[in-house]
């Protein structure tokens, strides 16, 4: 848990510092989705994960999102104009079926023929 006062004190500054440099310089683009700031707990076994999501839903009076529940995702989202922040439990399974995936990676590589390189 990022409950350590230095580190909040940190985050924090380095939140403004953002939005001051943003604001100072004006011909820079800023994102034109939603940009999320992400807290994942420590990852333990599921129930663990989402009692740490439910306590910290407390702290903020915040639900559960039921969209991302189907792919693995226990999270509650506070938006804050374009930005969000999120505090997410990647579930168990999800992780699982992430790592299937992921285990491809590298495995095959598309024939690099340059005369269908754009």
């Amino acid at each position: 848990m990022s409950t350590d006062p230095t580190r909040r004190a940190a985050f924090i500054t380095g939140l403004r510092d953002l939005a001051d440099f943003i604001e100072a310089h004006p011909g820079i683009p800023v994102p034109r989705q939603s940009t999320p700031i992400t807290y994942f707990p420590k990852q333990t076994t599921d129930a663990e994960m989402r009692a740490e999501v439910d306590r910290i839903a407390g702290l903020c009076g915040a639900q559960i999102d039921p969209e991302p529940l189907p792919y693995g995702h226990y999270m509650i989202t506070l938006p804050f104009g374009p930005l969000r922040y999120e505090i997410a439990a990647i579930l168990s399974d999800a992780r699982a079926r992430y790592g299937d995936l992921s285990s491809y990676h590298g495995c095959v590589t598309p024939d690099s023929d340059p005369a269908h390189v754009a």
